[in-house]
């Protein structure tokens, strides 16, 4: 009896053990991986400030609005209703939402995939009903901020010392929340278009749904975005400005907007002269956006990303522009953390598409331009492809300087905390998704990697290219989402031109 207790004596003080060493090692494995996080940061902070930024010129359009902010989870009433509506029939994606019921589903389609999702209503009544209750609501902690890809872009980029000069008319109210050092080309407006943005974060539940990631939902129902409003008087403005770079961003808003015949075609023809119109040596960046309507991604294809050396987009916008580049269907939604290579593999085709068609129709349209860069977001890591001997710099810079504003931003501080951080970058990645693709070892002495390849974009012409990879430090606890990815490209774009 003696050695049988004796035995269950000694398995006890062996658990405890394997207990203590289990906790000291866990501790000892998060000491390590803090280190390594600090020695990141310290590293894609010495690349971010090695380069001086020299005020350059950059005139940006198109609209502004005022961006209403609500825990989604907290705003949405989960009800025993909806959860049998959701449990007999899957979650689905609704282009122009006209009822609370197609709003709800439209959300859960891309809350559990952790997808960014853009949405018009023509129902203003359910729009301005979701508005009121937002304003009032209890506990979804709502806010008010400037929005819109234009000022939040133009902001960024003033911030870090560039000279904007925005399309945009806002209230006078609004304006108060733009920098004082943005100029403002549009008239005042009475009333402020309203985006209502629907924020959640990792491991957010709604009803039976759980969120992969923290991401947004922005449902709108915009009059003036839709039209440009602000083009004629932002064209009065560039003549004597000749920026260095010129950003058009803000279309997403013509996105199923029903319009009287001709009307978009007319003001995309603008905004398409207005490019032209630019000297060659200023270089024109387009942001991509969540489009769903494949009419008008069509109509940008042809009129707008033509006259564009660059394209800012996240890793949803690169797949749904690939899908309608190779089969002419767009994607709504894709992988949310995307591996790298099977992004660089997107970004590449992307690329070898359009730049194909440059070199086809160069000279029968001299104001075409080469596609010379593309700058893909992701939450894990930024990717930057630009064509050597292009008027882009600092390639490895800019993606360090993109990586940080990403956990700026979606941490809501200045400070980036590697306390507050996590990296998801795998040790090593590939750099295709083809056999026999070079194998890109991470170091944290040197976080951002670089290497140099050729693009064969058809018979006759071959592109050298750079790409630069930098791993992003996930903020924990995210604050904010919506709005990244124009801060992300604000902060890249300013250090190449």
């Amino acid at each position: 009896m003696g050695s049988v207790s004796s035995y269950f004596s000694l398995l006890t003080v062996l658990s405890v053990f394997a207990a203590l060493f289990a906790i000291i090692y866990q501790g000892y494995l998060a000491s390590l991986d803090l280190r390594s996080l600090t020695d990141i940061l310290k590293n894609l902070n010495h690349l971010e400030f090695a380069v001086q930024v020299s005020k350059p010129r950059v005139a940006i359009g198109y609209g502004s609005c005022s961006d209403l902010y609500v825990k989604a989870v907290d705003f949405l009433n989960f009800t025993e209703a909806l959860q049998r509506s959701l449990d007999q029939t899957t979650p689905f994606n609704v282009d122009d939402i006209t009822t609370e019921d197609e709003f709800l589903q439209s959300f859960a389609y891309y809350f559990q995939r952790g997808a960014a999702a853009e949405r018009f209503t023509g129902n203003k009544e359910l729009f301005q009903k979701l508005v009121r209750l937002a304003k009032k609501h209890p506990v979804a902690e709502p806010r008010w901020a400037l929005g819109g890809n234009a000022p939040v872009i133009g902001s960024r980029l003033a911030s870090e010392g560039a000279e904007v000069v925005l399309a945009a008319k806002m209230s006078s109210k609004l304006k108060t929340h733009l920098r004082p050092d943005v100029r403002l080309t549009g008239s005042l407006i009475d009333e402020d278009d309203i985006h209502l943005i629907l924020e959640y974060k990792t491991g957010d539940r709604w009803g039976t749904l759980e969120s992969p990631r923290a991401n947004r939902y922005i449902l709108h129902s915009d009059y003036h975005n839709p039209f440009i409003t602000s083009l004629e008087e932002f064209e009065q403005a560039l003549p004597n400005f000749n920026p260095h770079l010129f950003v058009v961003s803000g279309l997403q808003m013509m996105d199923n907007y029903e319009y009287e015949a001709g009307i978009r075609e007319g003001r995309i023809m603008k905004v398409r002269n207005q490019i032209q119109a630019q000297s060659r040596e200023t270089l024109v960046h387009f942001e991509m956006a969540s489009f769903v309507e494949l009419e008008l991604l069509q109509q940008l294809l042809k009129n707008v990303i033509p006259f564009s050396d660059s394209l800012g987009m996240n890793e949803q916008e690169l797949d749904n522009l690939g899908q309608v580049l190779q089969t002419g269907k767009i994607s709504l939604v894709a992988d949310c953390n995307p591996r790298v290579a099977a992004s660089l593999d997107q970004a590449r085709n992307v690329f070898r598409i359009l730049n194909d068609d440059f070199f086809r129709h160069r000279l029968e349209d001299p104001h075409r331009r080469m596609i010379s860069r593309i700058h893909l977001h992701t939450l894990a890591y930024q990717a930057i492809l630009v064509a050597k001997g292009s008027s882009w710099k600092h390639t490895k810079n800019a993606a360090a300087k993109a990586s940080l504003t990403a956990h700026r931003h979606v941490c809501a501080t200045t400070i980036v905390n590697p306390d507050a951080s996590y990296r998801l970058l795998d040790d090593s990645f590939a750099t295709s998704t083809q056999e026999g693709a070079r194998r890109i070892p991470f170091a944290v002495k040197d976080p951002v990697s670089c290497w140099d390849e050729t693009v064969t974009i058809n018979e006759q012409h071959k592109v050298e290219v750079e790409i630069c990879v930098a791993p992003v430090l996930i903020c924990k606890v995210a604050k904010q989402t919506a709005g990244a990815g124009d801060n992300i490209s604000g902060a890249g774009l300013i250090l190449q031109i």
